[in-house]
């Protein structure tokens, strides 16, 4: 899957544990960025900065592990 950072207009960060991705207890996202022509290396990133390419942000049961009980 791919995504954006928030800060960044034109890098795409392929996410590369959809796991991680899914679970609200998880802070972080192991992915790489998607700029160039070469594999650049896996780093982890903050699931707050990320959102879809379209700009929405990422669904809240993926971000909140609280969000039920509201």
């Amino acid at each position: 899957m791919f995504l954006k950072l928030r800060q960044e207009d034109e890098a795409l960060v392929e996410v590369l544990d959809l796991k991680q991705l899914f679970d609200p207890f998880a802070a972080r996202v192991l992915g790489r960025f998607h700029a160039g022509e070469e594999m650049q290396e896996p780093e982890p990133f903050g699931k707050a900065d990320l959102q879809f390419p379209s700009g929405e942000g990422l669904p809240r049961c993926w971000v909140d592990p609280d969000y039920r009980k509201l």
